[in-house]
């Protein structure tokens, strides 16, 4: 169960960067609290940043082939 919670949860990352930000993102750096934020779970949750406090986490945005550089 966690795994596929996290698997849907790097895909919806995934899909949200290619959206990009809505405003100008201040820069981040290694350490630094992440804002907390909230996406929709594949179930009737929420998953929220918040959930994962206390635990290493690692976010990555996948620039593809389609994308501008």
């Amino acid at each position: 169960m966690r795994r596929t919670r996290f698997g849907w949860f790097v895909a919806a990352l995934a899909l949200l960067s290619l959206l990009g930000p809505a405003a100008p993102a201040a820069a981040l750096n290694v350490g630094d609290t992440v804002p907390d934020f909230e996406l929709p779970a594949t179930t009737a949750e929420k998953f929220t940043m918040s959930s994962l406090r206390g635990k290493n986490v690692l976010l990555f945005g996948f620039v593809g082939a389609w994308t501008p550089t």
